[in-house]
């Protein structure tokens, strides 16, 4: 099938569906989403080399600043959570981790550097990055606030203990790969010393995630925050997404029909249309090294009174021991 054919077909299947009052100007709200999906079709094709600037440009396509930034937490899904935003017609993502916030050289390039970071899109639609580093960095929330204010903030966080080790199995899998040999996990999340949490261990710092919510929380109110359970969108995806879309103020469109569980890989896989279906990378999913029960029990009990924080501050609770 041609790739106008492609189009075509993608064109066909969409509802007409209009923004309902999402992006602000004159007449942006009326922009139906069956031709943002026809459109993503040309779009891709641009990013594949398959059509010219001057077409593009016709089109009205313009690279421009994100209207959401997913800004953490590493080893939470951050990367799961944009690839499934990137189902719903009126988003587009940032292929890459643009790491301009937390990175002081590519911070010092300025906002244009930024922007052309990002991917052609059209005024109508949102654009939205993931750097999971700028939830811990420190100096990111004033440089967030500082390019906009109003921005709304995504933050996919999983049980504590489980995201320290699932960051811990990532270094240790690069560790491998380079012959590497690599503490035991025991040995880095407890001090030896002490016999108590090692908080100076990053895994587990990260994993406490409200003392880097509070630091955000002196630029940005609450409400411009949603927590994503990430342990809710690997066994049950679509009540997360919409709750997204809400935060988001999209349209509901992404549906059941776009998710479909992949037996072999035990994750949910996506489905744009009849034509288009996508998996994770491989590398998602690592299975972890068994971990002494005990110091399991000790850092889930140290986490425990940062978790209770992390609910009254945000007003979700979540299933965490």
């Amino acid at each position: 099938m041609s790739f106008l054919k492609h189009l075509h077909v993608a064109y066909r299947l969409q509802p007409i569906c209009p923004i309902e009052g999402r992006f602000g100007a004159r007449g942006q709200a009326e922009f139906p989403l069956r031709a943002l999906q026809f459109k993503r079709g040309l779009l891709h094709e641009f990013q594949k080399g398959n059509t010219s600037k001057e077409q593009v440009h016709l089109h009205d396509l313009v690279q421009q600043l994100p209207k959401a930034i997913i800004i953490g937490v590493r080893k939470g899904g951050t990367r799961a959570l944009l690839e499934m935003l990137n189902l719903h017609p009126a988003v587009v993502k940032a292929s890459q981790e643009i790491h301009f916030f937390d990175n002081d050289e590519n911070y010092a390039k300025g906002i244009e550097w930024y922007r052309k970071k990002m991917p052609f899109s059209y005024p109508q639609q949102i654009t939205i990055e993931k750097s999971p580093a700028y939830f811990i960095t420190e100096e990111v929330p004033e440089r967030i606030y500082k390019m906009n204010s109003s921005i709304k903030l995504l933050i996919i966080v999983r049980e504590p203990t489980t995201r320290a080790i699932s960051d811990y199995t990532q270094v240790l899998e690069g560790k491998e790969r380079k012959n590497k040999t690599y503490y035991k996990f025991e040995k880095l999340a407890i001090d030896p010393n002490t016999c108590e949490v090692n908080t100076k261990y990053k895994a587990v710092r990260t994993s406490i995630y409200t003392k880097h919510l509070e630091r955000w929380l002196k630029y940005f109110p609450i409400e411009q925050f949603h927590i994503v359970d990430g342990d809710r969108l690997i066994t049950e995806p679509l009540p997360e997404l919409q709750l997204v879309e809400k935060f988001l103020n999209l349209p509901p469109r992404i549906s059941q029909y776009n998710l479909y569980f992949n037996a072999t890989r035990g994750f949910y896989c996506l489905r744009f249309n009849i034509i288009f279906n996508k998996c994770l990378a491989g590398s998602k999913g690592r299975i972890h090294p068994e971990v002494d029960p005990s110091v399991i029990t000790k850092l889930r009990k140290f986490f425990h009174p940062f978790n209770q924080k992390f609910y009254q501050i945000t007003g979700r609770t979540l299933n965490w021991p």
